[in-house]
């Protein structure tokens, strides 16, 4: 019976995301990460063929994260309050998951996306277009019918909270108790009236 692995593939991802978040994507190599968690680099071309392969299953990594809170928010009824909880949410993930959030705001194309495996950027858009879907869903129920609406409540739940977001993480590099609140008044503030159908009861 074989020895278990002194680094599991959370580990070596731990490593690369701290990597990411304190110094930019270029710091994020195998030899970087290998040293991070005292390993040699073999072991870190064990988990991961090469430095694509890494920063891709990072990115999916952090990206399903993110995406796992916000589909069970999209879901909930009535839709003027997960508008809301929707937009706070995301500034509150990043809050709470601070180098998750770095993650994210690098981008896949820092990330190195073009030279990613195939079943990584395939991942990606699967991953992308479901959460848009549940987003045009929930701008449905608002009562969003068209192009221009359901932009709006893209802009309100996501955009908006996300910009947030980028300029406290790289200005302070942390985010303020008061943003999440501030992030839900600006989606309720943002959608259109024709698709502000709840009672101001359900905030």
């Amino acid at each position: 019976m074989g020895r278990p692995a002194k680094h599991d593939r959370d580990q070596l991802l731990d490593a690369a995301a701290a990597l990411v978040a304190g110094s930019g994507p270029a710091a994020a190599t195998m030899s970087a990460v290998a040293t991070a968690v005292g390993a040699p680099s073999g072991s870190v071309y064990h988990r991961f063929p090469d430095r694509a392969s890494l920063l891709s299953a990072l990115w999916l990594r952090s990206l399903t994260r993110f995406h796992a809170g916000l589909h069970e928010i999209l879901r909930e009824e009535p839709p003027r309050a997960a508008a809301r909880a929707a937009a706070a949410y995301v500034v509150t993930w990043s809050r709470d998951n601070l180098t998750d959030a770095a993650v994210l705001l690098a981008g896949a194309r820092e990330l190195g996306e073009h030279d990613w495996p195939p079943t990584a950027r395939e991942a990606t858009d699967q991953t992308n277009t479901a959460i848009m879907t549940a987003i045009t869903d929930l701008a449905h129920r608002l009562g969003a019918r068209s192009p221009t609406e359901i932009d709006r409540v893209v802009l309100a739940v996501v955009d908006i909270p996300y910009t947030l977001v980028r300029r406290h993480l790289r200005t302070e590099g942390t985010i303020p108790a008061h943003a999440p609140e501030l992030a839900a008044e600006a989606a309720e503030a943002l959608l259109p009236p024709t698709v502000l159908t709840d009672d101001h009861s359900n905030r």
